[in-house]
């Protein structure tokens, strides 16, 4: 049933769609894909969730006869993409151009692959008229790429609250990842007072103080145990910003901060001993300062021991007779919403290759993206059986 041009062209269709985020503009992807499934004759949902931005839902209902006995898979990704960059592309960010084994375009990787790989699943397990025992959902959110809205729209509304398992098609090159660590992006400001640049002694600068926190960073220490698949965590200092002249004490100065945890890790405890640390060195100097929180998601983790997670080792091992290890990454993932407020494993596996996320020229390998397709097919028939006519 998988025919190589029609998967191609989808995609194409995909990023063609411009859903950089932000604005994000999800809903043009969420409607290619509501028309698609209903020319295969699945009905799916637009859920506008903000004007021009929307999630879509769909299923095929499985046929068990008892609700509490039958398995719920949710297939999820998101429709939007981060922004092409500053740095030109050798190809149309937009064209969804393809060079022998590679397609390229915004979103190919990071995750309109995945995307596109597990709504034609849905679609050719429809078209060849298999009848599973359990239900296959798909939920396309919006948002994931800044604050993943439209995965908290789906939780707040309840709409996949019946799963029993979830793949995410983040990039993982076809390989099984089961955990990811946490986002804690925190806005770190000082606060100083001006005077004339020539007269520094009768204002607070604002920068010097921040200069002084960000060497205190260097020397700071979380408190974690070491994860068996993602280590520890890590900081980054990814934004700052200060000043208004030359001859102008500074006033004011704002600090990005990127905190990649780990399982265990309590983000409150880390704002507390951060918040600690920066009065320590602001109070010396007369200069006020605040911590605000502008992301906040938990670490993810599924048992390798799972035997959801057990059944995808051995679906790749029955498709391509290789065995595979499960891994950790460190991005963060829809997952981070879904998993404490569902609390049913989950597996991240898509065929878009990590290290290309976010990249100006963006591909995905073909061959992988076809893969990806098998893979959701056969996973979805073991886990929710099918029924024999």
């Amino acid at each position: 049933m998988i025919n190589e041009q029609e998967a191609i062209a989808f995609l194409r269709e995909l990023i063609a769609i411009n859903s950089v985020n932000p604005p994000g503009a999800e809903t043009a992807v969420a409607e290619a894909i509501q028309s698609h499934l209903a020319q295969a004759g699945i009905r799916a949902e637009v859920d506008e969730v903000e004007p021009g931005r929307s999630n879509v839902l769909a299923k095929l209902k499985g046929t068990a006869a008892s609700n509490e006995e039958q398995r719920i898979l949710v297939f999820s990704g998101h429709l939007d993409t981060v922004p092409t960059g500053n740095i030109p592309w050798q190809h149309d960010p937009f064209g969804g151009e393809r060079v022998g084994n590679k397609l390229y375009g915004r979103g190919t990787t990071d995750m309109k692959g995945g995307v596109a790989a597990m709504v034609l699943a849905m679609e050719y397990l429809h078209r060849a008229g298999i009848k599973l025992q359990g239900t296959l959902r798909f939920a396309g959110t919006l948002g994931e790429e800044v604050d993943c809205l439209g995965a908290k729209a789906v939780a707040t509304k309840r709409q996949i609250d019946d799963a029993t398992a979830m793949v995410i098609s983040e990039p993982s090159a076809n390989r099984p990842f089961i955990a990811h660590k946490g986002a804690l992006w925190l806005e770190i400001v000082t606060y100083g007072k001006t005077a004339h640049g020539s007269m520094p002694d009768q204002g607070i600068n604002a920068i010097t103080a921040m200069a002084r926190y960000i060497h205190e960073l260097e020397s700071y220490s979380f408190t974690y145990e070491e994860h068996s698949l993602l280590g520890g965590p890590t900081m980054n200092v990814g934004v700052i910003q200060g000043g208004v002249k030359t001859n102008v004490v500074p006033d004011q100065c704002t600090l990005m901060l990127d905190i990649r945890t780990v399982p265990g890790q309590v983000h409150a405890a880390i704002i507390d001993e951060l918040n600690e640390l920066l009065a320590s060195v602001c109070q010396p100097l007369g200069a006020c300062c605040e911590i605000r929180v502008t992301n906040d998601l938990p670490a993810v983790t599924t048992a390798a021991e799972h035997p959801f997670i057990a059944l995808s080792q051995e679906t790749i091992k029955h498709l391509w007779g290789t065995e595979v290890t499960v891994s950790g990454v460190n991005y963060y993932t829809d997952g981070s919403i879904y998993g404490p407020h569902l609390q049913v494993p989950i597996l991240i596996c898509g065929p878009g290759e990590p290290t290309l996320a976010h990249q100006p020229d963006e591909w995905i390998e073909i061959d992988r993206y076809l893969d990806s397709i098998r893979f959701y097919l056969t996973l979805a028939v073991a886990y929710l059986g099918m029924v024999d006519e």
